[in-house]
């Protein structure tokens, strides 16, 4: 990736790390309350960050499940600025939602903030053991950081992720923005957040990884 991207990256999450507003969504109608949930649970990424809801990567992947013949809800439960000690304050929050399983996406403000790399293991695995503890499959999204941090810091970050997946039986998204980090035509002006088609992308590599999680939920009882 492009160290001109990463800078960008460090600037911008700088200011946008003050932000603790998620987007706003409607009451689910009626039918949607019938229908299983997915929660989509991080930051100013699956949140959406300049982007109107329906654009979002959470909007854009109930529409493709639907599509595919999948019925699902899925809930934007992202927040601008989160870190991974954020994520842990809210599992709880998630947990009364009931969902099918999680999308669990942190980490990227507390690798570009310089936080101890133990800190971030600890609370991912936090979230994760919570999941697993009350039987919520959960969906690790993997980050990577700028080389300008360092080999050390940045590989032992990007380790992260495929350890806690295997130690805590998460299914692994190797690195959430694949094909769409660095891509100015893929990113917002801030070259951080996706557009709506950075998004579109996503949500189709992301489909493959989840479509274990979606057949199997369809053959219960």
């Amino acid at each position: 990736m492009r160290l001109g991207f990463f800078v960008c990256m460090v600037l911008v999450v700088a200011v946008a790390g003050t932000s603790t507003a998620s987007m706003a969504q409607p009451p689910p109608s009626n039918e949607e309350r019938t229908r299983p949930v997915i929660v989509a649970f991080g930051d100013s990424l699956t949140a959406g960050l300049g982007l109107p809801a329906e654009q979002a990567y959470p909007a854009q992947l109930e529409r493709r499940l639907r599509k595919a013949g999948y019925s699902y809800r899925v809930i934007n439960a992202g927040v601008s600025g989160d870190t991974s000690a954020g994520g842990v304050r809210r599992v709880d929050s998630v947990l009364t939602l009931h969902p099918a399983f999680v999308i669990v996406e942190f980490g990227a403000n507390d690798g570009l903030r310089g936080l101890p790399l133990s800190q971030t293991r600890t609370n991912l695995a936090a979230i994760l053991d919570r999941f697993r503890s009350a039987r919520v499959p959960a969906v690790l999204a993997g980050m990577k950081l700028p080389p300008n941090y360092g080999p050390d810091y940045t590989a032992q970050f990007a380790a992260i992720y495929p350890e806690l997946a295997r130690t805590y039986g998460a299914t692994l998204i190797p690195f959430f923005l694949e094909g769409v980090a660095a891509d100015p035509a893929l990113n917002q002006e801030d070259g951080i957040h996706p557009t709506a088609e950075g998004y579109r992308i996503i949500v189709e590599r992301l489909l493959p990884i989840l479509r274990p999680l979606l057949n199997r939920r369809a053959h219960l009882p």
